[in-house]
Parts: structure tokens; sequence; C-alpha cells
């Protein structure tokens, strides 16, 4: 299973080699749809040598990367899956039966079908664009700050690096995450992926205006001149928030599922 573009954001140009050297040693190519978003409309997974796919509905067809709620996958294959398909689909000795009786949060299948109509074959490939466009601005606005884990052009996401950061002032990638809080700004995706060193993932998608971009970049660098001028207040951000820094470590062992109004 593989995402193309990957997760730090870059689009593999040797996929052809590598799905051809899995199907000569008797494997299936399977497409992670995570990353679809940069290049809906413009290039076909199908086409890379994928066998198999599934769409994250919830994240590129509607709902915003990490707003919440339902998710759905809906999963197609090549002709030469078709006969293993759930006999509801493909009725044929090959088939691995029925499977449970649930066709997913239709709810989020309904948005998506109305975002894919409403952009139409001309607007979806125009949103990949958007996607790279302002992650690729979004980036050099900020690399001659932050270093970037992989510093050439990016498709839909980028990943900075804080190790270096962290190793001269001891400020993390966490600690810049809960100062974007002070700034009303989710922070975006922390110490993924695991291959990069004090990572912060950024993915500004295709619905960002260049407005609201240019706001983010500012609090960016307001965030790293801060910490070199004061890491130490970086430590206690975020301040202005109603709940401050919590114990992550605590949550993690002993969550705390429903609300009694008991707690403390």
């Amino acid at each position: 299973m593989l995402t193309n573009p990957n997760t730090v954001g870059l689009f593999d140009k040797n996929i052809l080699e590598i799905t051809r050297i899995v199907h000569e040693a008797g494997g299936l190519c399977y497409y992670d749809g995570a990353n679809l978003n940069a290049v809906m409309g413009i290039v076909r997974p199908g086409d890379m040598g994928f066998d198999v796919i599934h769409l994250n509905l919830h994240k590129t067809f509607s709902t915003p990367h990490g707003g919440g709620g339902p998710g759905s996958g809906p999963v197609g294959c090549k002709e030469c899956l078709r006969p293993f398909l759930p006999d509801f689909m493909a009725k044929t000795p090959e088939s691995i039966g029925r499977v449970k009786m649930f066709y997913g949060n239709f709810g989020v299948v309904v948005k998506a079908l109305a975002y894919i109509m409403t952009l139409g074959r001309e607007g979806i490939p125009e949103a990949s664009s958007n996607a790279v466009l302002n992650a690729n601005y979004m980036m050099n606005k900020l690399s001659d700050l932050y270093k970037m884990a992989y510093n050439e052009t990016c498709m839909h996401e980028f990943v900075m690096t804080l190790e270096d950061l962290k190793h001269d002032i001891n400020v993390s990638a966490m600690d810049i995450a809960k100062a974007l809080l002070d700034y009303g700004i989710h922070p975006p995706t922390m110490y993924f992926p695991l291959i990069v060193h004090e990572a912060l993932m950024v993915e500004p998608t295709e619905t960002e205006s260049k407005e609201t971009l240019d706001e983010a970049i500012e609090v960016f660098r307001s965030i790293y001149e801060a910490a070199k001028a004061d890491p130490e207040s970086l430590h206690q951000a975020p301040v202005r928030t109603p709940v401050r820094r919590l114990d992550e470590v605590t949550a993690a062992r002993k969550p705390v599922l429903r609300y009694t109004g008991e707690q403390e």
C-alpha cells in the first residue's frame, strides 16, 4: 500500500517502476487515497500501476482534513479483481462472500457527490492545482526561517523539521503547535511522518485564500521570532486559551471518555 504523492508531500516519479517490480513478484498494489487531493482529475492511480484504491471521501471530497466527524472510504479495483468482490457485487465462485450489511456513512457520500457535481470536470483538477499552489506558496514563505525536511517543490503538503530548534534552544514542534493555539490556529499534524524528527506537516488545502495563508505565515514567523527571543515563553503556551497545556501522557494512559459533571 502506497500513497503518491507520499506522506512528505512529494510525488514519486519512480512509481511505475515500483509497481512493476511488485507485479513481477506476484504482488498487488493498493493505493491509499489519503493524498488524492493533490492529483485528483490530473493523475489516475490505475495508470500508476495500482490495482485497488480507497477514496477518503470525508477528506478529499467534502470535510477538510482534521475537521472531525464520520469518514467514508469506498474501495475500487481493476477488472482482474472483480470476481473476488463481495457476492452482492459479483456472483462468482471466487467471491469473498457477503460482508456486513453496511454501506458507509451515507451523509458523507452525499456531501462528496454534491462536491464533485458542483466542481465538475474542470473544477476538480483546479482544486488539486490550488492545493499544490497553496502548499508551495506557504513553504517558500517560511523556508528562510523554518527548516524544510525536503527542500524541493512539494505537492499538497510540506514537512518542516524543528530538530535544529530543539537542539539549539530546546523549542520543540510541540511548543510551536501549542503557541499556534494562542493565535486561534489549529496546529498542523505533529511528529508525523516518523522519519522526520520534530516534524510539523502543513497541509493548507485548496480552500484557503491568499489572505488566510498570509495570516498563517505571519503567525508562524512571529512564533519563530518569539522562540528565538524567549524560548521559555513557548514552553508555557498556550496562555490565552480556556484550557492551558494538558498533561498528554496522563490523557493517553488514563483517558476520560465521557463527561459526568463530576470531573475536576
